[in-house]
């Protein structure tokens, strides 16, 4: 397998959303079923605000095989801290290892990042794992309604219990580890 990382192109950029909200949404649908409160757009648990907010302030990459799209990625980095935003896989794909070489690739990208942080969703066991597991990351914050995340804006303007009652984890790998 041949994973490699792309520039996200302005004519993929359509595809690109449709494909991420698959894959959040797959992962929803596998915990809670068809209906739930979970969803942040109508029927999409990830909004395309959410996403076109991430695409326009970070790097957004497609992950490739052997010249086929197979999800993405979306990162930022300044100085010796990243920020994992969005990494998402083709249903298909999973427990393919493309995730996980996706990372790698991402990690050889930004040599001179020494703490990568990102989030994540209580309910998403599979990216606890994938994130814990397989990429090194620790659990070092639990967001829930007793502790908002300080640095969320949204927090201010809506209650914690919308979307996530149970909250997010909030992740950190520190490199060379």
């Amino acid at each position: 397998m041949a994973i490699t990382l792309t520039p996200l192109s302005p004519d993929d950029r359509e595809q690109f959303i449709l494909d991420n909200q698959e894959a959040f949404n797959y992962g929803a649908l596998e915990e809670f079923g068809r209906r739930d409160d979970h969803f942040e757009d109508g029927e999409q648990i990830i909004s395309r605000k959410t996403i076109e907010q991430s695409i326009d302030g970070g790097e957004a990459y497609r992950i490739m095989e052997d010249g086929k799209p197979v999800g993405g990625v979306i990162i930022r980095a300044e100085g010796d801290r990243g920020d994992l935003d969005i990494l998402f896989t083709s249903p298909k794909e999973h427990s393919k290892g493309v995730g996980y070489a996706a990372w790698c690739q991402v990690e050889k990208l930004h040599s001179e990042v020494k703490v990568w942080e990102t989030v994540t969703p209580y309910f998403e066991t599979r990216n606890i794992h994938f994130y814990v597991n397989r990429c090194g990351f620790h659990i070092v914050e639990f967001y829930n309604k007793f502790h908002p995340d300080p640095n969320d804006p949204e927090v201010e303007h809506m209650d914690i219990d919308d979307q996530f009652p149970d909250g997010m984890f909030r992740f950190e790998k520190y490199m060379g580890e």
